[in-house]
């Protein structure tokens, strides 16, 4: 995720842009924080190719015909725009670099905090070594000029697919606010299109959204309804092996879920990969945030 900072060390002398992933909803094809640099000619990096890539190249590409320091904010609905199976969002900053506004990168070190601030005709940007991180939205009004946006400079996050938006689910997704996970939220409920975050879709995408989440995906499953619970674990253990599948829910419920996957063929091995109850062992307590805190800390886990 630091990589771009050494394309910008070592920027060459024609005029570049700078791309960079604000916010993302859904399945997104990368995750916040994700850069490119382009110049009229190349690039580096990548945010995720294909027709999505060549329309913020494009956009790039005509913001390197005015002077330096000019952006732009814009908006990709994946589904709509893109037809991407998910439909997930992307809001992304591009900017026209002006090299004199680059002295922040003698700060910028692993772990410290980048902040990046829209001013009308430039980009402003300083490292501290501590500041609260601030998680951008991909729908809704744009950001213009006086915002002010707080990211950490560290790892690639993981993914992390959440599969429910009840309380539980709401608690979790809050408080991966500042974590090295890149959150995909999904719900199938058509008023939960009203949350900051979730991607509305039908039960037939969900299962088949989750079949193609990339391997090293962390995901959790706490849905309103048993039986759809159900079919996101199947879809989940007979895949390619994810870093991490929870099930949350009661001894009953895990029980009656382990039988019925064993008689729809899952193995004993792909089943063993199922973590059921979701959450780390020993912490105790029903609250929506006692969970949350219980289940990002197993996820983080992994990084370990």
């Amino acid at each position: 995720m630091t990589q771009w900072i050494g394309w910008l060390r070592r920027l060459p002398g024609t005029p570049s842009a700078l791309i960079s992933v604000l916010a993302t909803e859904g399945a997104a094809p990368c995750g916040a924080g994700t850069r490119m640099l382009v110049t009229t000619g190349d690039q580096l990096g990548s945010i995720g190719g294909g027709e999505l890539e060549r329309l913020v190249l494009e956009k790039a590409r005509t913001l390197l015909t005015l002077p330096p320091g000019n952006w732009r904010v814009e908006d990709y609905p994946l589904g709509r725009r893109l037809d991407a199976c998910c439909g997930g969002r992307m809001r992304v900053l591009i900017e026209h670099l002006d090299p004199g506004d680059l002295d922040w990168l003698h700060d910028a070190e692993p772990w410290h905090m980048l902040v990046t601030t829209l001013e009308k005709t430039r980009v402003e940007r300083a490292v501290f070594r501590r500041e609260t991180a601030t998680r951008q939205s991909a729908r809704g009004e744009l950001p213009g000029a006086g915002t002010r946006m707080v990211e950490p400079l560290g790892r690639r996050p993981r993914p992390f697919y959440l599969f429910g938006a009840g309380h539980i689910g709401r608690a979790i997704a809050r408080h991966t606010i500042g974590l090295p996970l890149q959150l995909a939220w999904f719900d199938t409920r058509p008023e939960s299109a009203e949350i900051d975050g979730v991607t509305v879709i039908s039960e037939e995408q969900i299962a088949k959204c989750l079949e193609e989440a990339p391997d090293d995906a962390a995901v959790a499953i706490l849905t309103h309804d048993h039986s759809l619970d159900y079919g996101l674990a199947l879809a989940a253990l007979t895949r390619t092996p994810l870093a991490f599948v929870g099930l949350i829910g009661s001894s009953t419920k895990i029980a009656r879920v382990r039988a019925r996957l064993l008689a729809e063929g899952v193995s004993e091995d792909a089943l063993a990969r199922l973590t059921a109850p979701i959450g780390l062992p020993g912490v105790t307590g029903s609250e929506p945030d006692v969970i949350a805190i219980a289940v990002l800390a197993q996820v983080l886990q992994l990084n370990a």
